[in-house]
């Protein structure tokens, strides 16, 4: 089985972000209807905390952090590529000398349909994993605190702007870290992150005009699949993905957006499948795509 990927702009609709933002700003109120994690931080409609996959650091081995929210019943949080509004959470690190901070590893998104709009993102809980790479002649002996600054955009039917500092103070050991009371929280989202798809797939793209084509030679059927790409303004979020699968693979006709003003030369993202998702690169052309040719399955 491939291993994980180490998986990372402000994307609005402009009027309809603007109003939404207004909106939640006049009638801001942050509520706690739920059991909040140890250290958590409130946040419109959540909580949000700092957590770690170990109890302490060793020097030259990296350590696992992740940015923990819980939120509201119909409250979400953004994916990388937030889609038609709002933009993904972003995280300002204030480390000590030694350390240093490897971008958010994002889960595979879900699709939040917001009429005529459709967003990527998270609700309820999620945890957004960071590695921090810990350099090999840090001291012992010693407490380090870890800190950041979170902004994000927490919304439902409106929009808020969220922003929080958190923090983690965490001993410096010479022997190899215990796990933290949280670590199975990491191992949960490490499943969530997308696969590298299989060579064998061989992903290709063609420009239709009005749309891309994406191929991909999964060895099977997948009905269900859906596409999202890594970038905003490229496809019609909203738009049906028409999915016809063979028992050799898959082909979507993804609409393009109309704000797409220049040509892609790879399209890349994330293939939700039922069995899982998968990171795809496909080069573009605008030549005809070799048809799928049957390969392995995953």
């Amino acid at each position: 089985m491939p291993g994980k990927p180490h998986a990372a702009e402000i994307h609005a609709s402009g009027f309809l972000q603007l109003a939404r933002a207004s909106i939640a700003l006049a009638f801001f109120v942050i509520t706690a209807s739920f059991c909040a994690a140890e250290g958590a931080v409130a946040i419109p409609h959540g909580t949000v905390a700092l957590i770690s996959q170990q109890r302490t650091i060793q020097p030259g081995h990296a350590i696992r952090l992740g940015l923990r929210f819980q939120l509201e019943k119909g409250w979400h949080v953004y994916w990388i590529n937030p889609g038609d509004s709002g933009e993904p959470p972003r995280l300002e690190w204030h480390l000590p000398a030694g350390l240093r901070a490897g971008a958010i590893q994002w889960p595979a998104p879900n699709r939040l349909p917001i009429p005529p709009l459709m967003d990527y993102g998270y609700e309820g809980e999620v945890l957004l994993p960071v590695s921090i790479h810990i350099s090999s002649t840090l001291a012992t002996g010693r407490e380090l605190t870890l800190a950041a600054e979170m902004k994000a955009i927490v919304c439902h039917d409106v929009c808020i702007p969220a922003k929080a500092r958190l923090s983690l103070l965490l001993p410096v050991r010479g022997e190899r870290p215990r796990e933290s009371a949280e670590a199975a929280m990491f191992r949960a989202a490490h499943k969530d992150l997308p696969w590298p798809a299989p060579f064998s797939w061989k992903p290709a793209a063609r420009d239709l005009g009005d749309s891309f084509e994406l191929r991909v030679n999964t060895g099977h059927g997948a009905p269900g699949a859906w596409f999202a790409p890594l970038e905003p303004l490229q496809i019609e979020n909203a738009a049906p993905q028409k999915n016809v699968t063979a028992a050799t693979g898959l082909r979507l006709i993804l609409k393009k957006s109309d704000q797409l003003l220049k040509p892609l030369a790879r399209l890349r993202g994330v293939l939700v499948m039922p069995e899982g998702a998968y990171m795809i690169d496909a080069p573009v052309t605008s030549a005809p795509v070799k048809p799928i040719e049957k390969g392995a399955v995953r």
